[in-house]
């Protein structure tokens, strides 16, 4: 607006020379504009920066459940600052550099890893470990059998110290947020397998 209204002015005095500085205005905002249009339109969003293109900050862990606060079984994820490593730019990135990334959290409801190991390698030719876990018709089954004849106590044993028995309410255990708990590890459509040469 402000290069019309000048256009405007100035053409009776240089016609040659107004015109020249206005097409130059042009061009330049037009410049201007293409070049914003670039950044914005070839940025990856940064939710899909790969690892080593940012760093995230240790989100606030609540010290009953060790897991970040706020993780619920209805959101199983919180949201962290992350910070793009240098030179790296995306879309959703605030001014100094930092963005806010969803992190997965694991949902506990009060279960102890160690206490079900533990009643499990105690208790559990008697069941316990599973009426611990929300399992009681197992445990019933594993009282009266006194633990399968601890074969099935063995099992309960390897099962728990491997995590692949889990609280019956589809929980987590409670572990140290920093302790050796176990990923469960996937193949999907967005998985592939790297051939070797």
């Amino acid at each position: 607006m402000d290069v019309f209204y000048s256009f405007l002015c100035l053409c009776q005095k240089n016609k040659l020379f107004l015109i020249g500085t206005f097409l130059s205005h042009i061009l330049v905002s037009l410049a201007e504009n293409d070049n914003q249009g670039e950044r914005t339109g070839s940025f990856k969003k940064c939710s899909e920066l790969l690892l080593g293109q940012y760093l995230c900050s240790n989100p606030e862990i609540d010290l009953d459940t060790q897991q970040p606060l706020g993780c619920s079984k209805e959101k199983q994820y919180v949201n962290a600052w992350c910070k793009t490593a240098p030179d790296v730019v995306c879309e959703g990135q605030f001014n100094n550099g930092t963005f806010l990334k969803p992190v997965p959290c694991k949902w506990t409801n009060g279960h102890s890893f160690e206490t079900a190991l533990l009643l499990s390698v105690f208790l559990g030719m008697f069941g316990v470990d599973r009426f611990y876990l929300g399992y009681p018709a197992i445990g019933l089954l594993k009282f009266s059998t006194l633990g399968f004849m601890f074969l099935g106590q063995l099992i309960d044993i390897l099962l728990i110290a491997t995590q692949v028995l889990n609280p019956s309410d589809g929980s987590a255990y409670v572990l140290d947020y920093y302790g050796a708990a176990t990923v469960r590890l996937s193949r999907d459509n967005d998985t592939y397998l790297l051939l070797e040469d």
